[in-house]
């Protein structure tokens, strides 16, 4: 059996994400998803004589954001290149890509943040480049069929240093990268279409040995979890090899999701294989600072600084606010709230509990809500201030939290402009705080419960509880807790 103990594993990432562009990166082409077989395509696509592409101005755009966001220094003067090989979804028999200036240079994603496995995995580069298209290989028993509707897509391509040391990190690395694509707009991070996928070059050597090992690459993951199933894989494949004596060959690997195992599909090749050379018929791409700056001016607050923000200013704890900061349109809807129930408020000192609250109500009836339709935060149907309200009448003391989350949210999201007070005296949901009303209940509970009471009288304090519980049945819910908690305590001190 080998002592993995006394290995390393070295992890490289290579993660393509499809650019959320209405055409591809050198044509008008649609890269609408779902559309019939080889409906989106065109001379330009297919690179046919005469034919010269034009750079899309938007790609270029989504670029340098996501270079931003990522520390990346941003190179002003850019060319494409051709990168020449042969596959049957490759329609003009090369791709164009960045190979000698990226986009993005440098640069470095945090992974774990504000934990003890707190690490910054640092970029090589960030490139843009077009897509192929797709092969199909089940849809009939004879032949391989050809979808050429993605190629030309724009891609942006983030390539990491040899920093990740497990699957684990990897993991950690994949969920921050879709998280800020999905913040910043660029792309929908659905690794299921195709949209994010990733290729990881993974290398075992003794640890503190300081040479690489002979590396292969791990094609086109499709999901986040097969990632680091796939890392886990190879690493105790090639521990194995080591331990045995043999050669590990660099090569091109693939993954069965099924079995869990990795397979190869072809010798990897060196950069020398590709001849690539300086696309003629693109002219050189010049950035410039103004343009640089008016796209700096799009990037939202990103989720490290939203939690940063919501643990500091919000009283939040880490992990409530790292939930609230994990998609951006929940996150805007969050913050939407608080500042309607902040202005409700006024002038007092309320604001840092209302914050607690709308962060309970967000984590709990809202995403309960948004987990069973299986939606995002935009597609919530309350508008911001509808929400504040029903929460300002449960702050109020008007509305029990019980009354407010199991029967009033659900008639407001079949309402969502009625006024929330009148709809809960209609449906006579407002809690009572009717010193004398209330006070007849609890009377009445501790007589019920007579024997009860004298336990409690002899120290068995947790019963509390019990009675605050009958007195809120007897009452449906509408007596006001903080009263009933009160009179409970004065009347079984007697």
């Amino acid at each position: 059996m080998p002592d993995y103990s006394l290995y390393e594993t070295v992890v490289g990432l290579e993660v393509h994400a499809q650019l959320k562009t209405a055409s591809k990166l050198f044509c008008g082409d649609s890269t609408a998803y779902g559309a019939e077989p080889n409906t989106q395509t065109s001379p330009l696509t297919l690179a046919h004589p005469g034919t010269l592409p034009k750079t899309n101005k938007k790609a270029v755009a989504f670029a340098v954001k996501m270079g931003l966001a990522c520390h990346c220094s941003i190179n002003r003067d850019n060319w494409f290149d051709r990168k020449n090989y042969f596959y049957p979804d490759l329609p003009k028999g090369y791709q164009l890509s960045q190979h000698t200036t990226p986009v993005c240079s440098g640069g470095y994603i945090v992974i774990n943040p504000d934990s003890p496995d707190e690490k910054k995995i640092r970029l090589n580069h960030i490139h843009l480049e077009e897509d192929a298209g797709k092969s199909i290989h089940d849809a009939d028993k004879d032949y391989s069929n050809i979808d050429l509707n993605r190629a030309g897509t724009p891609l942006i391509e983030i390539v990491t240093e040899p920093d990740i040391r497990n699957g684990e990190e990897a993991f950690a690395f994949l969920t921050e990268i879709r998280r800020l694509v999905r913040y910043l707009d660029i792309c929908d991070g659905n690794m299921e279409e195709g949209s994010l996928r990733c290729d990881a070059n993974i290398s075992v050597r003794l640890k503190g040995e300081k040479k690489m090992g002979t590396r292969v690459e791990v094609k086109n993951l499709n999901s986040i979890r097969n990632v680091k199933r796939a890392i886990e894989f190879e690493t105790a494949r090639l521990i194995g090899l080591l331990e045995k004596g043999e050669t590990i060959v660099q090569q091109t690997r693939s993954f069965d999701a099924n079995t869990g195992n990795t397979f190869a599909i072809r010798e990897k090749e060196d950069a020398d294989d590709y001849r690539y050379f300086p696309e003629p018929d693109l002219a050189p791409l010049h950035i410039s600072d103004d343009f640089i700056v008016e796209i700096q001016k799009t990037i939202p607050l990103l989720p490290a600084e939203r939690i940063k923000k919501y643990i500091g200013e919000f009283g939040l704890s880490a992990y409530d606010a790292s939930v609230l900061a994990e998609e951006k349109s929940m996150a805007d809807f969050f913050e939407e709230t608080v500042e309607e129930l902040c202005a409700m408020a006024g002038k007092n000192d309320k604001k840092k509990p209302l914050k607690k609250a709308a962060a309970n109500w967000m984590l709990g009836p809202v995403k309960s809500w948004l987990n069973e339709k299986n939606c995002g935060a935009e597609e919530f149907p309350l508008p911001a201030r509808q929400l504040a309200k029903v929460i300002n009448m449960t702050e109020e003391g008007k509305l029990s939290f019980s009354a407010a989350s199991a029967r009033l949210f659900p008639l407001m999201l079949k309402e969502p402009e009625s006024d929330p007070e009148k709809l809960a005296i209609l449906n006579n949901l407002m809690q009572q705080s009717d010193v004398s009303a209330i006070g007849l209940v609890v009377d009445k509970v501790l007589e019920k419960f007579a024997d009860k009471a004298e336990v409690y009288k002899k120290g068995k304090k947790g019963l509390l509880a019990f009675f605050v519980g009958e007195v809120m049945k007897e009452t449906k819910g509408k007596a006001d807790p903080k009263l009933t908690n009160e009179l409970l305590l004065e009347k079984l001190k007697s």
